[in-house]
């Protein structure tokens, strides 16, 4: 059983962003730090990636670890009321992960899923960062 009322719980799940979280912004200043530059959330690719590179054909994915399920980690943690609701919910959520990840790859577009927890570290967020894009300058001449 929720301890919060169903409209303030509306009111609290309608704050959650999808854009501009902390851990975007993390990824977002350490790649702008390294040089790269990019587009944000472009609508005509599969998932509205966070982060568009297009001369490298390149995105970045940041996934919160409760919402998209990071396996193992502690915030991907199970809520323990409307679990039914909950599991059908991380189900689909999955699945679209799936889907875009396919459909992007499909397109040309080599995907990087970088997950909530992962950008608590500077240093190796720069260091997976920099392995994801930097291979593609690699093949370019």
């Amino acid at each position: 059983m929720d301890i919060v009322e169903k409209a303030k719980r509306s009111a609290m799940m309608a704050r959650i962003r999808s854009k501009d979280t902390q851990p975007e912004l993390r990824v977002r200043r350490i790649a702008h730090a390294m040089g790269y530059r990019y587009r944000l959330h472009r609508r005509d690719l599969p998932g509205s990636p966070d982060l568009v590179f297009p001369r490298l054909r390149k995105v970045i994915l940041i996934h919160g670890c409760y919402w998209h399920r990071h396996p193992g980690c502690r915030f991907a943690y199970q809520p323990k009321s409307n679990t039914a609701f909950w599991d059908e919910k991380f189900r689909r959520n999955q699945e679209r992960d799936r889907r875009v990840l396919s459909e992007l790859r499909a397109l040309g577009w080599d995907p990087l899923i970088i997950w909530e927890c992962e950008t608590r570290n500077p240093e190796t967020l720069r260091t997976r960062i920099a392995a994801h894009l930097e291979y593609a300058g690699d093949n370019e001449q």
